[in-house]
């Protein structure tokens, strides 16, 4: 008799009709195999093997680069449930519309099964997966990224506790392309690309927008967080979770080396994209990192902005849509001051500075965790490590400082509900643009936004000590546009203040929206900043923050009452202390 995972199979194999069928068994062996594949058909091409050893380069087609987030759905029987920050379907029309798309689509093709665990091998709190794909690609890059092949297999045994996922690259044509979710279901169906947030499964598909429906029934959480260690001079290391949107230094933060380093306190690296934190029977927030693996944006990083993840690149790397030199290495923007001559571009064809860029901007590596200098040695931990901060975290020019403390759980629920960040001139053509993304989970969110922020909401109850929250913001310019803060290794001095905070040691001021550093409990020695760059730097401006109030309410609005009425006391009075500021400094 067939288990639960052979009947889907075969129903799959029906459906799309592929040429074989091939079951992953994660081995080195069969990793191999896929490649001299993909090296024969032209899916990889060979890097430098002495410089960059079992390092290949893999060329997307340039109409699949990125999520499609227009193309990405939430599939629930009411519309309600998904809310008015995702596109909906219901599951019969998006079933009746994607079926034929799957009909025969993987004829001539091979039918990889994809078997995977989210999280370390042993932990209560992993979750297994399993794809079914037409990529040898995405099943090369599920084995980076999860725990992919027999131990998934062994772990299921006969079981039907697995969220499917059906993938086909289809024909590439965006008319034709959607990411389905179907959480009622927990079930995933992708046709149409090959990128890895559309095409790897176990990413944010499962890891985020399925199980945060899962966290939410089951009573944890699923949330597009970092995870790292503080290591204090006397070697404790206490655990932070941070949120923050894109561009915003999320990875550089994980892997961050310290610029406080010789005085002690060094970051040690959990995870750099998603956290599933459970309450422990002694009342603590406990994370793991579902991922087994780094899928990271390449331009930009380099030997400054983050030298863990440079070292970790030098070997058993995927990089997908980069610049490619002389010499067979990968090449990308803000990788080194100036492009090597004859540079080939991530299309193929002779660079020249007049002919934009050499690497695309969101291209990518994907890297085993396993190689980054920074790796914790409790990054697999079955019971995860005790988060004592969680941080939020935008990119705002002149509005927040450079770090605040929330009032308690609640008010730390607010400052996640309404953060924000700013878009840059080569995003939107329009410097300043405020993206509300709370949580940094607006793509991400498997359900109705005010229904995840009632969670939020119903978790600190639970824990018996909840982790302190703070906001942060490196990006806060000076009236010329300046960065007034250095960042990169330098934010460990923030992380350092957050420390001193759990542990009673920091003085703050209390200001309407939080309680922001006194400027002599923050170390700063060794760093060139002026007493009025800092005073700048921590400054709250009530007039400003009241524009804020106000933008707060137009988001709410949204959630047409539905919004947890904590929310709304919070944002209540966050207009009353604002107002009382205003007029004690007139």
């Amino acid at each position: 008799m067939s288990t639960p995972l052979e009947s889907w199979v075969e129903e799959s194999a029906r459906l799309t009709k592929p040429a074989k069928i091939v079951w992953c068994d994660g081995s080195v062996a069969e990793n191999d195999r896929l490649t001299d594949e993909m090296l024969r058909d032209g899916t990889f091409i060979e890097l430098n093997q002495r410089t960059y050893p079992r390092c290949y380069l893999h060329r997307s087609n340039p109409n699949d680069v990125a999520r499609t987030e227009g193309l990405t759905f939430i599939c629930t029987r009411e519309k309600e449930t998904a809310g008015p920050t995702n596109n909906w379907m219901a599951p019969s029309e998006a079933k009746e519309k994607i079926r034929p798309l799957f009909d025969g689509a993987m004829k001539g093709r091979t039918m990889y099964v994809v078997p995977y665990i989210m999280g370390p091998v042993n932990s209560p709190y992993s979750k297994i997966g399993v794809e079914i794909t037409d990529s040898a690609y995405v099943a090369a890059s599920m084995r980076i990224m999860s725990r992919m092949g027999k131990a998934a297999l062994d772990r299921l045994g006969g079981s039907d506790d697995f969220v499917p996922g059906l993938h086909s690259l289809g024909d590439l044509n965006p008319e034709r392309r959607f990411i389905m979710h179907f959480p009622e279901e927990k079930l995933i169906w992708s046709v149409g690309s090959g990128y890895g947030g559309n095409a790897l499964l176990g990413k944010k598909c499962f890891a985020l927008r399925i199980a945060s429906w899962m966290a939410r029934d089951q009573g944890w959480m699923a949330e597009h967080m970092l995870i790292l260690g503080l290591e204090d001079p006397s070697g404790k290391v206490t655990y932070m979770a941070a949120a923050f949107p894109s561009a915003c230094g999320k990875t550089n933060l994980a892997m961050m080396v310290s610029a406080l380093e010789s005085q002690g306190y060094r970051v040690w690296t959990i995870g750099d994209d998603i956290a599933w934190m459970h309450v422990a029977e002694d009342g603590t927030l406990r994370a793991i990192n579902p991922e087994a693996g780094f899928f990271g944006v390449a331009p930009g990083t380099n030997a400054k902005t983050n030298p863990n993840v440079m070292a970790a690149l030098r070997h058993d790397t995927i990089f997908t849509n980069v610049g490619l030199t002389q010499s067979g290495e990968p090449w990308w923007e803000g990788m080194d001051p100036e492009p090597p001559a004859g540079l080939i571009d991530w299309n193929g064809r002779q660079w020249s500075a007049p002919n934009g860029a050499a690497a695309h901007p969101n291209s990518r590596y994907t890297v085993p965790a396993s190689h980054s200098p920074s790796l914790s040695s409790r990054w697999e931990d079955p019971a995860g490590v005790p988060i004592s901060a969680l941080i939020f975290g935008g990119r705002r020019a002149r509005l927040a400082p450079l770090v605040y403390e929330a009032r308690d759980w609640q008010h730390g629920v607010f400052v996640g509900a309404t953060m924000a960040s700013e878009t840059t001139a080569a995003a939107t053509g329009a410097v300043g643009v405020s993206r509300r993304d709370p949580m940094a989970m607006l793509p991400f969110c498997g359900y109705n936004m005010a229904d995840y922020f009632g969670h939020w909401l119903a978790m600190g109850p639970k824990l018996k000590n909840p982790p302190k929250v703070f906001h942060v913001n490196w990006f806060r310019r000076s009236a010329d546009g300046k960065f007034l803060w250095p960042g990169y290794g330098e934010n460990v001095r923030v992380l350092k203040w957050m420390l001193d905070r759990i542990e009673g040691r920091a003085g703050a001021n209390d200001t309407p929206i939080g309680c922001v550093p006194t400027p002599n409990s923050l170390t700063l020695d060794g760093l060139s900043i002026s007493r009025d760059t800092l005073a700048e730097l921590l400054a709250v401006n009530s007039s400003d923050w009241s524009e804020e109030e106000q933008a707060v309410g137009q988001f709410f609005n949204k959630f047409d009452g539905r919004l947890p009425a904590p929310l709304r006391q919070e944002h209540a009075s966050l207009g009353g202390r604002l107002s009382r500021s205003s007029v004690a400094t007139k």
